[in-house]
């Protein structure tokens, strides 16, 4: 399986080459950590996740929804200098 395939409210929506929670719709349940790919899905009450949370609201609002597994366009191991994780991603991406 899959986070997206195993969420029970579809709340994961899809930008060019990550995928964000929408915070308002996610129910809390705790299904996807486990089965995400990557280790990227946290519970939003751990420490120092805000930027990230506020990242997954805005682009929540302007990317498509996505209910299924999909093959990754890209696989790289997303990370910067010092800890920083660059941006690899446009507001204006839209299917």
């Amino acid at each position: 399986m899959d986070c997206v395939e195993v969420c029970p409210v579809d709340c994961f929506y899809e930008g060019e080459n990550m995928l964000v929670i929408h915070p308002d719709e996610c129910i809390d349940c705790g299904v996807c950590e486990p089965e995400c790919p990557v280790d990227a899905i946290k519970p939003d009450t751990e420490p120092g996740l805000e930027k990230w949370l506020s990242l997954n609201a805005e682009y929540s609002k302007i990317w498509p929804n996505i209910r299924s597994k999909k093959r990754p366009a890209r696989l790289e191991r997303v990370g910067g200098p010092g800890g920083q994780t660059p941006i690899f991603f446009a507001k204006s991406w839209l299917r």
